[in-house]
């Protein structure tokens, strides 16, 4: 797994055990299960917040766990041209690369341990695809995309993007050790992520080697959610069971706990991958409907009426080939407005 690691955990800063005497640990609400499906051009995901609450998310409103798929030669698929607004993605990379494009020039690849943090905010079209080298030779392709909510206040900034380099995500562990935790974005602690959000947020992805726990402070006016991306795991103080592909959607409190089981299978003997994400919530109407996130109805119908005329981005003419929204994807997104009206 290329995602950024060490050698030696015990090299990096602990996070302190809260005293359980005064903290209260945040209980297990309840475990689903992500069904399987495809995005884009035929990728396989696991929709990670299905049956979940809006209520309960808030402020996330959709993930997706990308792969974990092996591809052979000729088999990697990204996503064709698409538009957002009211909302920002975050992209994130375990194993593979992705090449980004979007309407208003900018373009990167987000490899290993990279993050692309886009606002949409306004409006913006853009494109993932695999890059040609990966596409020529296969390989492993693994990470997720989570969709965080703007505020109403929010919802038409400028569009921009975050790119968070492997090198400069927060590394931290536990008190012995035997945890990994890629502190993204937000604070615990008193150690901060490189994210900057416009709602307060906190987004870890941590490694827990078998048969090691973790109990770390949380915010008391965050939501807490953990998602187990491959191995066997527990969380919550009576230790809950977490398997691949499932949410653990946590109570109110003020500490995170979860563990690894001391025996995985041969694929996770290195430690289970979860991701531990929380913020505050907006409390906010959410009007949402395919690629866009805002208050009220009419401003779905305002998007896609905006998106419709162009003044949502256009494609650059370099960038046309291979790129431009297909018959399919008009034909989509015209029915997904007929149905609001």
């Amino acid at each position: 797994m290329p995602a950024t690691t060490v050698l030696d955990l015990l090299t990096l800063p602990r996070i302190t055990p809260p005293d359980p005497s005064s903290s209260t640990a945040r209980p297990v609400v309840s475990i689903t299960t992500a069904p399987k499906g495809f995005e884009g051009e035929g990728f396989p995901v696991r929709r990670a917040f299905a049956g979940v609450s809006v209520e309960q998310l808030d402020p996330f409103l959709h993930m997706d766990q990308m792969g974990e798929v092996e591809y052979a030669p000729g088999e990697p698929k990204g996503t064709p041209w698409h538009p957002h607004r009211g909302f920002e993605t975050v992209t994130y990379m375990i194993d593979g690369q992705m090449q980004h494009s979007d309407s208003l020039g900018g373009g990167g690849l987000i490899g290993g341990g990279d993050t692309q943090w886009m606002t949409a905010g306004a409006g913006i079209l853009h494109i993932e695809t695999p890059p040609a080298a990966l596409v020529a030779s296969g390989g492993l392709f693994h990470g997720f995309q989570l969709w965080v909510n703007l505020p109403a206040d929010s919802k038409f900034a400028k569009p921009s993007y975050q790119d968070i380099s492997s090198s400069r995500v927060r590394l931290l562990t536990s008190a012995d050790g035997g945890v990994l935790v890629r502190l993204i974005a937000g604070a615990i602690d008193g150690h901060e992520g490189p994210g900057s959000t416009y709602t307060p947020i906190a987004l870890i992805h941590a490694t827990v080697h078998p048969g090691a726990a973790v109990t770390m402070p949380w915010p008391e006016d965050y939501n807490a959610l953990v998602y187990n991306l491959g191995g066997h795991a527990t969380v919550g103080p009576d230790h809950t069971a977490l398997r691949d592909g499932q949410l653990a959607v946590l109570g109110a409190g003020d500490s995170l706990t979860f563990s690894a089981d001391a025996h995985q299978d041969a694929r996770h003997a290195k430690g289970v991958e979860l991701l531990i994400l929380g913020g505050r919530p907006i409390r906010e109407p959410v009007a949402m409907y395919g690629p866009f996130v805002m208050n009220t109805r009419a401003e779905l119908l305002q998007a896609f009426e905006d998106y419709q005329s162009g003044r949502l981005g256009v494609i650059p003419t370099a960038r046309l080939p291979h790129t431009s929204p297909g018959a399919c994807e008009r034909r989509s997104l015209n029915s997904e407005r007929s149905l609001l009206q």
